[in-house]
């Protein structure tokens, strides 16, 4: 049993940690980490689900990551999602057990305000939590092409500002310096390549936005039960849930 349990937020690989070396390597010189210590994994995995502090705790040991000027993502609340005035949202999620370690992809589709469609699979037995939340992230936006060309209006919803934040700021002042980063190398770039040359076809046309994870927003909690289904069936496909969306049924399942 590890000693501490270390949570990243943001850095270059984000998730629960169990040993402070390999922590560190993903936050030291990283603009704008966010991590934090607990002494037990509940309090971690309560704390990587539900809350993201804006500053690094005073437990965490120090790592000399300059104060980060990039803009921001916005979260939204529940009501703000269920306001968002669209034909089609799109919740997306990626799990990993443990980080790095078997992965899977969820995605939860509502048409006129009812849920419609259930995705899930991609399941890589040598994940991460990253790679699982941009599969998911890409899968959103191949499914929001269509619905833009069938003339519905749409938004993504995401619990992964690293996904957002690649896609929507970042790849574009990679792109400019030739796929580098200042920082080192990109990690999941072929994915990212792909992911936002998609994007770039889409962005007048969609909205990409923040939720967090586990805090009453269903189509999030769908799409993570999908992400779990992914896991524990292996499925390698992205594929469509084809039994009958019984919606309390499906929230009584495992979390991630």
């Amino acid at each position: 049993m590890a000693s501490k349990y270390y949570v990243i937020w943001q850095g270059r690989e984000t998730g629960i940690f169990t040993d402070w070396a390999n922590c560190k390597k993903h936050i030291d010189h990283f603009p704008g980490a966010r991590y934090k210590s607990f002494k037990t994994l509940p309090e971690a995995e309560a704390a990587y689900g539900g809350r993201s502090p804006n500053t690094r705790s005073a437990n965490s040991k120090s790592a000399t990551a300059p104060k980060s000027k990039r803009a921001t993502v916005k979260t939204y609340s529940a009501a703000e999602v269920d306001k968002l005035n669209v034909d089609t949202k799109i919740f997306t999620d990626g799990g990993c057990e443990p980080n790095p370690g078997e992965a899977g992809s969820g995605l939860a589709v509502y048409r006129k305000g009812r849920v419609d469609e259930l995705w899930y699979g991609l399941y890589n037995p040598k994940g991460t939590n990253n790679t699982a939340e941009l599969s998911a992230l890409f899968e959103a936006l191949v499914l929001a092409k269509k619905e833009v060309e069938s003339n519905r209006s749409v938004a993504i919803f995401c619990d992964s500002k690293y996904s957002i934040q690649c896609i929507t700021q970042w790849a574009v002042s990679w792109e400019k310096k030739g796929w580098k980063k200042a920082g080192g190398e990109i990690k999941n770039l072929d994915l990212i390549k792909k992911m936002f040359a998609l994007y770039l076809q889409l962005k007048s046309d969609i909205k990409v936005l923040h939720v967090n994870g586990h805090v009453g927003v269903e189509g999030n909690e769908l799409a993570d039960r999908m992400s779990i289904l992914a896991m524990e069936s292996k499925e390698p496909r992205f594929i469509q849930y084809t039994k009958d969306i019984n919606i309390n049924s499906i929230l009584a399942l495992r979390a991630g």
